[in-house]
């Protein structure tokens, strides 16, 4: 069983971050494939995946380029190795939640509220002096993840389409729901797993016009089936 990374970013002069993660990554008996100045994560994701030829039972990787793993390498091959060992298991990652209302925003705070939402992400780029411990709730299964990180064996990627829906009009957004809500439709489940981070970015939404044309487009797609529930 081999273990690869996707990681798409914008430019080859990698940020410090970028730096520590694929070096991270590298430590931990990971293949590395850094995606530089795609047009599309969907299109950066297939293609990626079509070049490795992975066999089914490898692991796949696929994370945002601005996030520290702070466990131990040890630490996160067991966590990584043993989340996906159920052949039932569809995606696992950091967070995610129970149940997806028609609203389409996995975080949203009713649901919050409800003890709907599951996992654990450290907001920020500095744990000492600036940093927001985001606890969503206790570790388990989910419906749908949040996509700063999410690991899978090759067979779930290749039951799914890693393509663009035609549906959708962004190249960069609602990837991670549209993926993982398809392995849930696949007869897969998701799973909130203790894969500690900090993720430097607080995921803005002001100005990102493609993020809410996705997520309509998912919502009225998909109307008939909310809510998502596991």
């Amino acid at each position: 069983m081999r273990i690869h990374a996707f990681i798409c970013t914008r430019t080859r002069d990698l940020s410090a971050t970028t730096q520590k993660l694929v070096s991270y990554l590298s430590r931990c008996r990971t293949e590395v494939k850094l995606i530089v100045g795609s047009d599309s994560i969907f299109k950066a994701y297939t293609t990626a995946l079509e070049k490795a030829d992975p066999d089914p039972e490898d692991i796949i990787i696929l994370c945002h380029d601005d996030i520290e793993i702070l466990l131990s390498e040890d630490h996160f091959l067991q966590v990584l190795i043993t989340s996906l060992l159920d052949p039932k298991t569809g995606f696992i990652g950091p967070a995610g939640t129970t149940e997806l209302t028609s609203r389409g925003v996995w975080w949203d705070q009713e649901q919050w509220s409800k003890g709907k939402h599951r996992g654990f992400v450290i907001h920020g780029d500095n744990l000492s002096t600036g940093s927001n411990p985001t606890y969503y709730g206790a570790y388990g299964p989910v419906a749908v993840l949040d996509g700063l990180f999410l690991a899978a064996k090759a067979r779930t990627l290749n039951k799914i389409d890693l393509n663009k829906p035609s549906y959708f009009d962004g190249d960069w957004d609602f990837y991670d729901i549209h993926y993982t809500y398809a392995a849930k439709r696949a007869g897969l489940t998701n799973k909130a797993a203790p894969i500690l981070l900090m993720h430097n970015s607080s995921g803005e939404l002001v100005g990102r016009d493609s993020w809410h044309k996705n997520r309509e487009a998912f919502v009225t797609k998909n109307q008939a089936n909310f809510p998502i529930t596991i």
